[in-house]
């Protein structure tokens, strides 16, 4: 059992590497076992189809970013702070990336909604359900930040849309021109689409 889990985990580590480096439809099925370091029939011993393994892949990512959300924007301080560390974690990671292997790999959800939103539907309606509870997560502190008078805006479902938005559409120009200065200013223009009523100080990264 240990080691069918292990052969599982590896052959998810390898296909989330290889999709942030190349991409979902360039790869197959060979490729992904020899870099795992496994034989081709452990493959279909744990996913049906490498559509099956994207799932997968996106559903371990996603549950690891989620505690990370959790972690930030349920916190002990002010609501726009924790918006603001979400954000600087976000860059964090992407410099991180960058430094590890060269480049910025980008937003494994915003990947491949451009790459497979239009091919597979079972894809895409996961892809919708997390950036959803991604938008609702922003919502609940946006929704805070109103309540203590900190922020103007009044439809705050459609605020934390918009602030995700940026968030991913930064993240895609920041891997387009393999540059997470991008990223900088994420912040200032979330502030101002909130209609924030205090300038807020940078936070640490």
């Amino acid at each position: 059992m240990g080691r069918s889990s292990d052969a599982r985990e590896k052959i998810l580590s390898a296909a989330r590497s290889l999709i942030e480096l190349r991409g979902y439809s360039a790869l197959g099925v060979a490729e992904i076992c020899k870099t795992a370091g496994v034989p081709k029939g452990s493959f279909y011993y744990f996913f049906e189809s490498k559509e099956a393994l994207a799932l997968a892949v996106i559903d371990e990512h996603w549950t690891a970013q989620r505690q990370d959300w959790t972690r930030v924007l349920n916190g002990d301080a002010r609501p726009l702070d924790r918006l603001r560390r979400l954000f600087a974690e976000t860059e964090a990671a992407q410099r991180a990336a960058q430094q590890s292997c060269g480049t910025v790999s980008g937003c494994l959800f915003g990947n491949l909604t451009l790459e497979m939103s239009n091919q597979t539907e079972t894809v895409r309606e996961r892809l919708q359900e997390i950036f959803e509870s991604q938008v609702e997560m922003v919502d609940s502190v946006i929704t805070e930040a109103a309540g203590r008078d900190e922020v103007t805006v009044t439809d705050t479902r459609e605020a934390a849309r918009s602030v995700v938005a940026q968030i991913e559409g930064q993240v895609l120009f920041a891997k387009l021109y393999n540059n997470t200065s991008r990223l900088g200013a994420v912040w200032p223009n979330c502030l101002a689409l909130l209609g924030a009523r205090t300038p807020q100080a940078p936070v640490d990264a």
